[in-house]
Parts: C-alpha cells; structure tokens; sequence
C-alpha cells in the first residue's frame, strides 16, 4: 500500500470528518466541492474539530495545526484530483448524483487512482461501470464521530480486483481505523445489518406497550454487557431519522405496525420537540440520562 496522496469528494459532516482524520495520521489530503461558499463551511467545521480531537484524543495543538496544513480545498474537480492515490467519495445519497459524478470522475482521475464510495445505503455495484474502472472500485464507509467511533468497513462487488480490496483494508488501519473487510455486497453492511433489526424489535416492544424504553434497554444493557441499549442509541441517531425509517417500512411493506409506530414517534417525540440527544431530550432527558447512572443496571 502506497498511497500518499488522498482526495475526499463531498465536504460535509461526515466528509470533513474524513478528511481531517487522514491528514491526522500524515497523509496529505485535498478536499473537493462545488463551490467556496461550502468549502469555506469546510474549514469552519474542520477548525472546530482541532478541539474536539483535543478533548477525546488528547492531541496537542502542535498536533491538529499540522493535521490542518496538510488539507488543501479545491472547488475544481481536475485540479482536486491531479495526483490522486485514492479518492474517497462522500457527496449525497442519490444514485444520479453519484453516478454522474463517477462518469465525470472517470475522465479526469489518474489511471493510478482507486475510487471508493462512502455510502451507506448504496451498493459498489451500482456504479461500477459509471466509474470506468469498475476494478478499481469498491466501498470504504465510515462512522460519524470517525476519530471515536474508528470503524472502517470495506466492501467489494463481484468485480473489484483482490489487490486493491487489500491495499484499502491496509490503509484503513493506517488511518486508525478497526478494518472490516465485507467478502461479498451487502445492504447495511455488518454494522446496520445488525443493529437495525434491534432498533425495530425494540420500537416494536414500546408500540405493543410490553415495557418502558428504560425496562428495555436494563434489559439489554445487564443481559449483554452493552454500554447502552436500543432506545439510548435511538436518542444518538435521532427521533426524526427513525421516524422517517419507519415511515419508509410502512410505505413499502404495508405493515399496519410500521404505521402506528410512526404515529406514535410523530406525536409522542417529534411534535413535541423531543428530538433525541441532540436537542436535550428524546426516549430520555440530557444531559444526565438515567441509564448513564452505574446504580441503573444494579440489581
């Protein structure tokens, strides 16, 4: 594995994130998007990430001004991407998008440069060919808070070339991340693919009336060890993400259940401003939620 050289396609939340954490770790780091106005947000979000790797990571100063040094920001994609070893796509969910993206990609990138997709609900294979080099492609998703929450899942479609599925799972560790390479393409990946199927079975628990969320997470949180349980974890994600999850079930299924669990989060939490942890209150109050007390899970 040999890159030095990294572009990151779309400077969002996550896009930012991703950036900053691979300049962290030495590698020298473009930055594209559309326009000044949204790279200028950019560098705001990537300042105030200086703090927080302080505060979580106990990176010195010196630290975080050389991580910030090595990022340059380019609103043209050719000049983004000149000297590209990898570039890692992270703009909107929206296969037109992307897939108009990756065919203007295809043209300019070097024949050297591997493409990956941080996307976490489409799969490598919906675009392999708008790429032009559908075995140089494959999936690298990331976690929000990325410099906590260091996982790195890597997951290739029938055509992507075993070298490079490799050479990406290496340098996913190199950014310190907890490499977790996927044989075969999947929906959700391993991470949603497990915790999804929880969030449900526990909204599910809640509709029927069977417990309270604290009872279910205690359940949870003593029986498996965990540090938090579903309603917890539901309060991280966001009332409004869950919400629209469920609403979508309920559209493609028909699921009268799906129907009245979106209801119930609409009129219960959504219409009364209980958000999730984001807004100071959600399944539980914040900032001193009770399943954060070490007597909650004492018998």
């Amino acid at each position: 594995m040999d890159y030095k050289n990294i572009t990151v396609a779309g400077s969002g939340v996550l896009g930012s994130q991703i950036a900053f954490q691979i300049a962290f770790k030495g590698f020298n780091v473009n930055v594209y998007d559309i326009n000044d106005e949204v790279l200028d947000r950019a560098k705001e979000r990537m300042t105030n990430l200086k703090q927080r790797y302080q505060e979580d990571l106990g990176a010195t100063q010196e630290e975080v001004d050389a991580a910030y040094k090595r990022i340059s920001f380019f609103s043209d994609l050719a000049k983004a991407t000149a000297d590209a070893d990898l570039i890692i796509e992270a703009i909107p969910e929206v296969v037109q998008i992307k897939t108009d993206f990756y065919k203007e990609l295809a043209k300019i990138a070097p024949e050297k440069t591997i493409f990956a997709s941080n996307s976490s609900t489409l799969l490598p294979s919906q675009f392999a060919e708008a790429t032009g080099r559908p075995q140089k492609f494959l999936n690298l998703h990331f976690a929000n808070e990325i410099w906590k929450n260091n996982t790195a899942e890597i997951m290739k479609h029938p055509g992507t070339d075993d070298k490079v599925f490799e050479e990406v799972i290496a340098f996913a560790k190199a950014i310190g991340m907890v490499a977790l390479p996927l044989q075969k393409e999947q929906p959700g990946y391993i991470l949603n693919s497990l915790l999804v199927p929880l969030l449900d079975a526990a909204q599910m628990l809640l509709l029927k009336e069977v417990a309270d969320p604290e009872t279910i997470d205690k359940t949870w949180m003593v029986a498996t060890g965990a540090p938090m349980g579903p309603f917890a974890i539901l309060d991280v994600v966001g009332i409004t993400t869950a919400y629209n999850i469920t609403l979508a079930k309920a559209e493609a299924t028909g699921d009268p259940d799906y129907k009245k669990l979106a209801d119930l989060l609409k009129t219960e939490y959504i219409d009364k401003g209980k958000l999730g942890r984001g807004t100071g209150e959600g399944f539980y109050k914040y900032p001193n939620p009770p399943f954060m007390n070490p007597d909650f899970i004492k018998a």
